[in-house]
């Protein structure tokens, strides 16, 4: 028995099982502790979207950073549009396909620029066209918005490319811009939702890209399962083998003939051999 289970071919396969198993185990937890992470992260959007509108100075400042537990948090500005500064985000989805966002800063009544995201709008003929920004309102407007931290490279995987049209950005790099801009602007950025007076022509709204807790905890479940496969078929595998060998030693017991001929004597005939008579010296 022992040669069967420790012969070169099944040292492998004990090998390949050590290894497998506790990989297995540890990618179904690792899925299980992605799944937890982005039940919080639902949970967190769900509550912040409820939560009554404040203020925007009270969830962010000039140079500070918006807390990732403040995201999709309401806030409220009262300003004007300074569209002069406005920017294109580029490769943004919306309702028709792929366009630009449109960021233009709001300067607050105290002087202080937020960042707003007015929405999507489609793009030119080619890729690299500017198209037409539907203008903003003249005069003092009251915005609500859901409030985000900055993008950056690593947030996001882009990188800025070279030779892009002005006023075309990949992404909202908050320390960038402001520093393109004669004034203070406050850290982060938000998604319009709505603005007092309201435009004829706006660009369409950047709709609420829903988390979900995806199939992290499935994902998580099929791991054990395949531990379990690996686990069985390495069992099935060791009794076929130990199967195996005991029927070939039963075809190789007592009474096998390992003669030259490879034949067996016929050991029950009764009839006497005939005798071979040589001839007398």
């Amino acid at each position: 028995m022992l040669k069967v289970l420790f012969s070169r071919r099944m040292l492998a396969f004990h090998t390949l099982v050590v290894l497998l198993v506790p990989a297995f185990i540890w990618l179904g937890f690792w899925q299980l502790d992605r799944a937890e992470q982005r039940a919080v992260a639902v949970n967190l959007q769900r509550d912040n979207v409820a939560a009554e509108p404040v203020p925007v100075e009270e969830l962010t400042s000039v140079g500070g950073e918006v807390s990732p537990e403040d995201r999709w948090r309401t806030v409220e500005a009262t300003g004007t549009w300074d569209s002069e500064n406005q920017v294109l985000l580029r490769n943004r989805d919306g309702s028709q396909g792929v366009g630009f966002h449109v960021l233009t800063p709001l300067i607050t009544e105290d002087g202080t620029g937020l960042l707003v995201n007015r929405g999507w709008i489609d793009r030119g003929e080619t890729a690299l066209d500017t198209p037409e920004i539907p203008p903003v309102p003249a005069g003092e407007i009251e915005v609500a918005g859901r409030l985000h931290f900055g993008e950056t490279e690593e947030n996001t995987g882009l990188r800025e490319r070279d030779g892009m049209p002005e006023g075309q950005i990949m992404f909202v790099d908050v320390d960038r811009i402001a520093g393109e801009l004669p004034y203070p602007i406050y850290g982060g950025y938000v998604e319009l939702i709505s603005q007092d007076p309201v435009p004829d022509v706006a660009p369409e709204r950047v709709s609420l890209r829903e988390e979900d807790s995806g199939m992290s905890a499935s994902y998580a479940v099929q791991w054990w399962v395949f531990t379990v496969v690996v686990v069985v078929g390495w069992i099935v595998l060791i009794r076929r083998e130990l199967r195996e060998s005991h029927q070939e030693e039963g075809e190789a017991g007592p009474g096998a003939w390992s003669g030259e001929t490879g034949e067996e004597p016929d050991r029950g005939s009764t009839e006497p051999r005939e005798k071979v008579l040589r001839p007398q010296d």
